[in-house]
């Protein structure tokens, strides 16, 4: 079932583009709930102008209980665009029901306004946006007692019904486009690899199936563990060029000690699953994973980049065997 929940702020983001925008284009209007706006709507050539003033009695806009799918940027007072969905994230649309505005002229009211294919741009007040629509403290880009702007694209208005099988469409899409991504990446990780062992001149390395390489540096003298037997790792996270970015050993949520976990099951990363079923109970390794065996084209943190290629220098301390069913 999709979310019926306020706005909340999103992570993922959509570039507006407003083409042929060639009548009253920098004219703004505001309603009587104190809403700035300015609507672009298709004319029979495909071209885009500016709508003029919306009668509060229009009602060609979403209504409350459908479903808008959309793009969107959220732009500071400064000009800095800090949320585009059509950049950031998978680039999908965002899919939300209209809902009882939660202040006045807020961001319910605008896409009340706004019919399939319709783009706007709209004007709120971050101080009361961010506290009673997004329930959350203005974030540091944004200056207290400043405009948001918002340009939002309408791709579709909808029924709850069709809104659960487009968001289903959507995300089958994704999965489809990012597996194609995948394996062109996977291949140029490899080429990086390949040359990051020739310069580290790394001996004996070894590669997964998958396509994980790994050197082991420590030969244990323990059984390799099966899927689904718990594992206990000691690690250190780095990228390419040695930034970095965890570490078993001066973790202080794990007080220092080896993380323990069922292997195989997907409970870490692909390229960890894979290249630790070839290990020995008490070997040591170099993993060397490629970013879509680990975090793909997400950033998981600040120190992962989208598409990076991950070293671990583990250490597999020990096995507990699961019984078979």
């Amino acid at each position: 079932m999709l979310s019926k929940t306020k706005f909340l702020l999103p992570v993922l983001a959509g570039a507006l583009m407003l083409q042929g925008c060639n009548k009253n284009n920098d004219e703004f209007y505001t309603t009587a709930d104190g809403l700035t706006y300015k609507i672009f709507e298709q004319n029979e050539k495909g071209e885009y102008e500016n709508k003029g003033k919306v009668a509060p009695e229009d009602s060609t806009g979403a209504k409350i209980g459908e479903f808008v799918a959309f793009h969107w940027q959220m732009v500071n007072s400064e000009d800095s665009v800090f949320v585009d969905t059509r950049t950031q994230g998978p680039g999908l649309p965002r899919i939300v029901p209209v809902m009882e505005p939660t202040m006045k002229g807020g961001l319910e009211n605008a896409f009340m306004m706004l019919s399939a294919g319709d783009s706007g741009v709209f004007k709120l007040n971050a101080d009361t946006l961010f506290n009673k629509t997004f329930g959350q403290p203005l974030p540091p880009f944004v200056k207290p007692g400043s405009q948001l702007t918002f340009r939002i694209k309408a791709e579709r208005v909808m029924s709850q019904a069709e809104a659960e099988t487009y968001q289903q469409e959507l995300m089958q899409r994704y999965m489809e486009e990012s597996k194609v991504r995948a394996e062109k990446q996977i291949k140029i990780d490899d080429e990086k690899i390949q040359e990051y062992v020739k310069e580290q001149k790394l001996e004996n390395v070894q590669k997964t199936e998958s396509g994980v390489y790994y050197v082991v540096t420590e030969q244990g003298k323990g059984e390799k563990p099966a899927a689904g037997d718990l594992v206990s790792v000691h690690y250190k996270g780095t990228l390419l060029d040695g930034k970095q970015f965890d570490s078993s050993y001066d973790n202080p949520m794990s007080n220092g000690e080896p993380i323990k976990f069922p292997v195989g099951q997907g409970r870490v990363i692909q390229g960890w699953d894979d290249a630790l079923l070839q290990l020995n109970e008490g070997s040591k390794a170099i993993l060397l994973i490629p970013s879509p065996l680990a975090y793909g084209e997400q950033a998981p943190s600040a120190d992962i980049p989208a598409n990076s290629i991950l070293r671990f220098d583990v250490e597999l301390t020990d096995i507990e065997k699961q019984a078979k069913k």
